[in-house]
């Protein structure tokens, strides 16, 4: 045997070996909505953002498998019989992915963190629940950060106190702005603690690398504290703006998952997948945003006859291949601690009686035949879906004699300029519930809600009501005050409905643990893959 032969085989052995080790490797290729615009817990807003959060971080509670709302960071948790104290025990044993050990100290940094005005948090109201939150927010005579209801008790014990009662606060903190970041790496990097070689999380997985537009890489976190049950060991998260390449992909066998699919395909992708075509019910609904500030969408009656013009059944069932339902209101059936939302007076009206309505609201408004033209122009986030309703409403606007054109970027650019108050006619968007209830839908619309009301809607009596059901204690009382406010948003129509989303997802059946929940969450830490 000569010295060449010796060589080239031990180089094959070697290889071999290395080949064993990346086939013992479990990977999970995931297709995601969007890339990420920010990984910092304190400053996101997306549901393709929480996708992957998800897995990084643990807040105090998180949902299981099958969204069940469970102890995470936390192993327990006391309420006071007024509903406003919450004390919760931290977990034994639980660690930062660099080893040190989460304390109840990290979160009250956090929520700190995400009430302090400097950081610039488009989502802090969404912890307005905890006392003092809105006030030191919103930067108000007195009001100190040291005085946020979230205080350590020692490193163990963490007490939370409400500004009132909150029967979803629970549930709240299963959201990604309540998840903990680790203090010493936000103080020493600043706003750089989110990049791959500074990624220190306390969740199931940590950061490992990020390549804008392509993929974001994670691998399992050793010091988990339930590391020994997490049986993926690399999470892939591919951004699939595309759906139709993402449905390709997951046909070749590159992608175990995807967040959505192209509804245009939707009968042949049932027919070729089978119940990989995975199509259930969502909180959520899927909506056109009205600049109510700017001329001549300011006039009610012009957002009233764009509203009525669209066809959402044909939406619904010929673009979106029932895949969504139609939309006429704002807040989706289902939700918790509500009834029926309410609907649209024009709901059960035909389409051509729609039609002439709109038209004659259009005419009050000083614009259709021999009358000025009202030209529209609709932002919306690129994926076929969105082009293809975008389209279709244009088309529909066009009967009533609107001049419609268009202007689409990626997901991380449209919906930065809508929450940073930049310019629009009209903007697709939508909202997956954060928590069953209500007030996650109608608190887009207060006034003070500067990163999310993109309409810039301005109504002093549906901010009172909210402000009057954030006082009230009665379920049912409740109920009632936020229906009289949905019904104001009904009638002015800063936020025109579309759709009801749904679940719509392709799923491997090489990927176990996938459970269908209409909140639309999957850790992969409860997943696992066959061989």
């Amino acid at each position: 045997m000569n010295a060449w032969f010796k060589r080239a085989g031990v180089a094959a052995i070697a290889s071999l070996a290395l080949m064993g080790a990346s086939v013992a490797q479990v990977t999970y290729n995931r297709g995601n909505d969007a890339d990420p615009e920010t990984l910092d817990p304190q400053k996101t807003s997306t549901a393709y953002e929480d996708h992957i959060l998800r897995d990084m971080y643990e807040g105090l509670m998180i949902y299981d498998a099958g969204a069940k709302v469970v102890p995470g960071a936390a192993s327990a948790f006391q309420v006071s019989e007024d509903g406003k104290v919450y004390r919760f025990t931290m977990r034994e044993g639980a660690k930062w992915s660099n080893g040190d050990p989460v304390k109840a100290g990290d979160f009250v940094y956090s929520l700190r963190r995400i009430m302090n005005p400097a950081t610039g948090a488009k989502y802090a109201n969404i912890l307005y629940p905890i006392l003092n939150a809105e006030r030191i927010n919103k930067g108000q005579a007195g009001a100190k950060i040291e005085d946020l209801g979230a205080k350590a008790i020692d490193d163990k014990t963490l007490e939370i106190t409400l500004e009132r009662p909150t029967p979803y606060f629970l549930e709240l903190l299963t959201h990604q702005t309540g998840y903990p970041v680790h203090p010493p790496s936000v103080e020493k990097h600043g706003t750089n603690f989110t990049r791959p070689e500074n990624a220190v999380s306390n969740g199931a997985y940590v950061l490992k690398e990020w390549v804008p537009n392509s993929h974001l890489r994670m691998e399992k976190n050793k010091n988990f504290h339930d590391a020994a049950n997490v049986r993926i060991d690399v999470v892939n998260y591919y951004p699939n703006k595309d759906l139709g390449a993402a449905a390709r992909r997951f046909m070749a066998g590159e992608l175990h998952s995807t967040s959505d699919m192209p509804a245009d395909q939707v009968k042949f992708l049932r027919e070729r997948l089978g119940d990989q075509v995975k199509i259930s019910p969502r909180l959520g609904t899927w909506y056109l945003a009205v600049n109510t500030a700017k001329a001549p969408f300011n006039d009610v009656r012009v957002r009233q006859a764009l509203s009525m013009a669209i066809d959402r059944e044909f939406i619904a069932d010929t673009i979106w291949n029932g895949a969504f339902l139609p939309a006429y209101s704002f807040v989706p059936p289902g939700v918790g601690n509500y009834g029926e939302p309410a609907y649209a007076g024009f709901k059960d009206q035909s389409p051509i009686d729609r039609e002439e309505k709109a038209k004659a609201l259009l005419k009050e408004a000083g614009y259709g035949p021999g009358l000025k033209p009202l030209k529209v122009e609709i932002r919306y986030n690129t994926t076929d879906n969105n082009r293809n309703t975008m389209v279709a409403v244009g088309d529909m606007w066009k009967q009533i004699g609107v001049e419609t054109s268009f202007i689409n970027t990626d997901a991380k650019t449209h919906f930065a300029l809508l929450r940073d108050g930049g310019d629009f006619d009209v903007a697709r968007a939508g909202w997956i519930a954060d928590y069953s209830d209500p007030q996650n839908f109608l608190f887009l619309l207060q006034s003070d809600n500067t990163g999310f009301n993109y309409a810039r809607y301005k109504n002093p009596e549906f901010d009172a009501l909210m402000k009057k059901s954030d006082a009230e204690t009665d379920l049912m009382k409740r109920a009632g005050i936020m229906l009289e406010a949905e019904k104001l948003i009904t009638r002015d129509q800063p936020y025109i409905p579309i759709l009801y989303y749904a679940n719509n997802n392709l799923v491997s059946n090489k990927l176990e643990g996938w459970v269908v929940n209409v909140r639309g969450t999957h850790p992969s830490r409860f997943m696992s893959i066959k061989p």
